[in-house]
């Protein structure tokens, strides 16, 4: 399996590269540019240490070099983890009428139309018998507070996970996308306003979320990768301690008691 978007062991992929390694299955990770190194020693954590494999997934033709090294080395994978995301500084935080269309095409480009990039070059190293794409998002279904061009971005990216699934079907390929609660990662870090999302979610939440655990995404992800999940695509799958079927915050024990 290919997983991209580890940075360090606070990431989600590397809880999910963690947690598919525990079930037995082999990985190879993907890094871009500087965080490269960050990646490498990220992935001495895992055991056994992965390959680390350099891919600009906004590169259609260094996505194909790296299909046709992992075909060289390892003859072909079962699934591809999608956990890539990116918008320039002006695309967040408040601004979302005065963000300029080159930066909102930029995070577009490396959020959303990568999934595109992705399938197209690595489902066809998937068996004949099929395989699974997984791709990590934030729920775009409604608007969030100072999150701007990224919701536009992961919305995009969940139309994109739904049309793979109509296209890649018959050859057996199934996707899927993890939406799931925020988690402490480097990446949540450039959001502003983050700290006020992550206090409402564990006040909202009816099962509660712990924003520095993200063992239950990753093992909603093992779930996704594996035949377990057969019979699912183009499904959004909500690991959010149920805070996404709420309507408003829970009310203090003692008013639900009277």
């Amino acid at each position: 399996m290919l997983v991209t978007g580890v940075l360090t062991p606070k990431s989600i992929a590397f809880a999910i590269a963690a947690a598919c390694q525990q079930q037995g299955a082999r990985a190879v990770l993907t890094s871009f540019g500087r965080a490269t190194s960050l990646t490498r020693r990220s992935a001495q954590r895992l055991q056994p240490p992965p390959d680390v494999l350099e891919l600009d997934v906004t590169d259609p033709a260094q996505a194909r070099a790296v299909a046709e090294q992992v075909r060289s080395t390892w003859g072909g994978l079962d699934a591809v983890v999608h956990a890539v995301g990116f918008a320039p500084e002006d695309c967040l935080g408040g601004g979302f009428l005065d963000a300029p269309w080159s930066s909102v095409s930029r995070a577009f480009e490396v959020s959303s139309y990568s999934l595109r990039t992705l399938a197209a070059e690595f489902v066809p190293l998937m068996p004949a018998t099929g395989g699974a794409v997984v791709a990590l998002t934030f729920d775009a279904t409604v608007a969030w507070p100072l999150y701007d061009w990224m919701g536009p971005a992961k919305a995009a990216l969940e139309s994109i996970v739904r049309y793979l699934a109509r296209d890649l079907g018959a050859r057996g390929v199934r996707v899927n996308a993890l939406a799931a609660g925020p988690l402490e990662t480097v990446a949540a870090k450039s959001i502003p306003g983050f700290a006020i999302l992550k206090d409402s979610w564990a006040a909202q939440a009816p099962l509660g979320w712990d924003s520095a655990d993200a063992g239950p995404v990753a093992d909603a992800c093992v779930f996704l990768l594996s035949d377990l999940a057969r019979g699912i695509t183009g499904e959004l799958l909500h690991v959010d301690g149920g805070y996404h079927s709420q309507g408003a915050p829970l009310l203090p024990a003692e008013r639900v008691a009277t």
